[in-house]
């Protein structure tokens, strides 16, 4: 079998390899015996060239990318093959040769920048510390280049922050002091893991649009790694997917992303919901998981989940084989010429409410209803001096509504009170002002015991299911506590009920004896979805349920909760920072910023014609799965960051990271206007716009300021 071309046809082979991964196995010693994390990986990276890997969680892609400077654990962690860089094999070199390309020749920069960075030093310290090791710099030198550095990534007024410490910096900006940190030594290659997973949108694009920059200047290769192929299709020139700890297919992102030769890419791109295609009433999803990788290999590993599974499939390995031009795949069957299936799929359950007819025509499907909501936390102390106490406005004057079978979307950058607007609407967090109306009661100045007997009706599904799960609990006496506490379900029929609740939601009963952490997150956000449904809620607060969970995941989880939605007539408050995902899911989409509302519309509406220059600009830089527009759209990044709540800016809140701001939004606040039917939005700039006025791509508005 030949090894996987060196370049893309794009790179025209002309340069030489700059990395050369042949054969890699990574094992780790467990009770159980070795897991093979990595089997025969082999990969060839030019010099400036971008390549990214992908998969699932638990793929091996981090196994890998940990591998190319020796990080992983020893000697808990086995690895054999060969890394060769520049005529080095890594695997053969000794602490301190290692030392002499880590961070200096090969630079990672990793996932979650907060346990990266050393919470007890100043990050200048930090940067000036790997300037002095590596590049032998004075202090004063060191610290000359460490602003530079901080300059070159976007952070301002760099000399000041370099002594300010991690936790002083928001998310982007701490990953951006990450990438400094990493380039400071002018590495040929930047090994980036998961660099945008926990950020939002907004932040996301500036910092792959920052990768795209330095990367460019400094002729610098990148691997990035990302379970997301949104994040990398307008960034990476090949790509290379795995499955179960194998590449299963590599090749130019173009060719792969248009022509998928193997299953598992295929239905990868078939899982991710998009901005500029029509809405699904159902998402394509991966069933089942990855397989145990401490038992022994029989047959291709993806088998059990594909659709084009064939015989051979079970007994024998198919290994990488060219299918076209740079592209090669391990996979037996023949998908040349067979288009992505993107055409609505029927949902399987009867439907119970329709999405298409209009429930709140006579407004006697009302579920929720909010009125000017306010969350205001005191802050500090009154000193004889002030005027009254400072406080923060988590959410000011939020006023929305929800019928029955629907679902409300509410996004938003981290920061702007999505969250709390929804512990808010539950009564898990104390409204200071306002009013929530549940099925046309009012829940304002009940007492303890009369919110109890509410709770049923109205239930939560939180956005880490690790953490909002008892781990001293098994499933069913999660899922079957609140049965006992509101006293809903005879005890001696509490058993029957979980084992219903656990085949709602997908679930084998079996499980019930289960803890949680023997289950995966897709599963274990089953199960709260599954504790949710136990009181027959009319009501249920979703805050980020998919964010955590790999596309394929998600997938089948936003199925589910559409499913649940169709079969017992639930209304949803679906929270989350994922604009695809909002699109999918709701009716009504409501955008947050500092607090308050600036954007509500039909989900169709504004996606279609956004009014708010925030709502635009959000729209703008959510990633789509496709080269070919992502390297040509037009995008609007949000520069800066939100503005501290508690001292929100004078006039309108985006008044700061406005393009089109003018005199007027510095010292007056815009109301919510109505533009339309059921389109609301806060701009001076905003008009009732016919609805083809702009293209479903999220491009925004050429605006100018005549006239204002």
């Amino acid at each position: 079998m030949g090894r996987p071309a060196l370049h893309s046809d794009s790179l025209a082979g002309a340069r030489a390899a700059l990395l050369s991964v042949e054969d890699l196995h990574v094992s780790f010693r467990t009770p159980r015996g070795p897991l093979r994390a990595v089997n025969g990986v082999s990969f060839d990276l030019a010099a400036g060239e971008t390549l990214a890997i992908v998969g699932e969680s638990g793929c091996g892609k981090t196994a890998t990318a940990l591998s190319l400077t020796r990080l992983l654990p020893e000697p808990t962690a086995r690895l054999s093959g060969r890394i060769d860089y520049r005529g080095r094999d890594i695997l053969a070199l000794s602490e301190p040769e290692l030392r002499e390309i880590r961070g200096a020749q090969i630079a990672m920069v990793f996932q979650d920048p907060m346990s990266s960075l050393n919470p007890v030093l100043k990050v200048g310290i930090q940067i000036e510390e790997t300037l002095q090791l590596h590049l032998k710099l004075g202090r004063r030198e060191a610290r000359r280049r460490a602003v530079e550095l901080l300059g070159m990534v976007g952070i301002p007024d760099a000399s000041r922050r370099l002594d300010s410490y991690p936790h002083e910096f928001s998310g982007g900006m701490r990953q951006r002091v990450m990438i400094a940190m990493a380039l400071s030594c002018g590495p040929r290659i930047l090994v980036a893991d998961e660099p945008t997973t926990a950020l939002d949108v907004s932040v996301q694009a500036q910092i792959l649009e920052l990768l795209r920059s330095v990367i460019a200047e400094a002729h610098t290769s990148l691997i990035i790694i990302s379970h997301d192929l949104s994040v990398v299709a307008g960034l990476a020139d090949r790509i290379a997917v795995m499955y179960a700890g194998e590449i299963v297919e590599i090749g130019p992102t173009g060719q792969v992303f248009a022509h998928p030769r193997h299953p598992y890419t295929r239905a990868l791109l078939e899982c991710i919901p998009r901005l500029d295609e029509a809405r699904k009433d159902r998402l394509s999803s991966i069933e089942g998981s990855l397989p145990d990788l401490q038992l022994p290999k029989v047959g291709c590993p993806f088998a059990p989940r594909c659709g084009f599974v064939m015989e051979r499939c079970w007994t024998d390995a198919p290994v990488l084989e060219q299918k076209a031009p740079g592209q090669w795949a391990a996979s037996w069957s023949d998908l040349s010429g067979l288009p992505l299936q993107r055409e609505t799929i029927p949902p399987p359950m009867a439907p119970g409410p329709t999405r298409a007819g209009p429930a709140e025509a006579d407004g006697d499907g009302t579920v929720l209803e909010v009125k000017d909501l306010r969350v205001h936390f005191p802050m500090g102390i009154k000193w004889p001096w002030m005027d009254e106490r400072p406080v923060l406005k988590a959410v000011d004057g939020v006023s929305l509504e929800v019928v029955k079978g629907r679902t409300l979307g509410i996004v938003g950058e981290s920061g702007c009170g999505k969250s709390t607007t929804g512990r808010a609407i539950l009564q898990l967090v104390p409204p200071t002002g306002g009013e929530v109306l549940l099925e046309g009661r009012s829940l304002r100045g009940l007492d303890e015991r009369a919110l109890r007997q509410l709770r049923p009706h109205m239930q939560m599904v939180f956005q880490d299911p690790y953490s909002s799960l008892n781990p001293r609990m098994t499933i069913g006496e999660m899922v079957g506590e609140p049965l006992i506490v509101h006293r809903t379900t005879p005890r001696n029929r509490v058993g029957q009920r979980v084992a219903e609740l656990l085949e709602m939601v997908g679930l084998r009963p079996g499980l019930a004896d289960w803890y949680p952490h023997q289950l995966s997150g897709g599963l274990r956000q089953r199960v709260s979805i599954a504790r949710a449904l136990a009181l027959r809620p009319s009501l249920i607060v979703a805050d980020e349920p998919t964010s955590a969970l790999d596309v394929s995941v998600r997938a089948q989880i936003l199925n589910l909760m559409q499913d649940l939605q169709r079969e017992h007539g639930l209304s949803y408050v679906f929270i989350s920072h994922d604009l695809s995902v909002v699109r999918h899911m709701s009716d009504l989409v409501a955008v947050m910023y500092l607090g308050k509302v600036v954007e509500l519309a039909d989900r169709d509406t504004l996606y279609v014609n956004p009014q708010h220059p925030y709502t635009q600009a959000l729209l703008s830089v959510v990633p789509i799965p496709d080269p070919a527009v992502e390297r040509t759209r037009r995008r609007t990044p949000i520069q800066g960051d939100v503005p501290n709540p508690a001292h929100p800016p004078r006039g309108c809140n985006f008044n700061t990271r406005c393009p089109f701001a003018f005199d007027r939004c510095f010292v007056e606040e815009p109301p919510l206007i109505d533009l339309g039917p059921r389109h609301r939005a806060a701009c001076f700039l905003a008009k009732p716009e016919p609805e083809a006025a702009r293209p479903p791509d999220g491009n925004v508005h050429d605006r100018t300021r005549e006239g204002h």
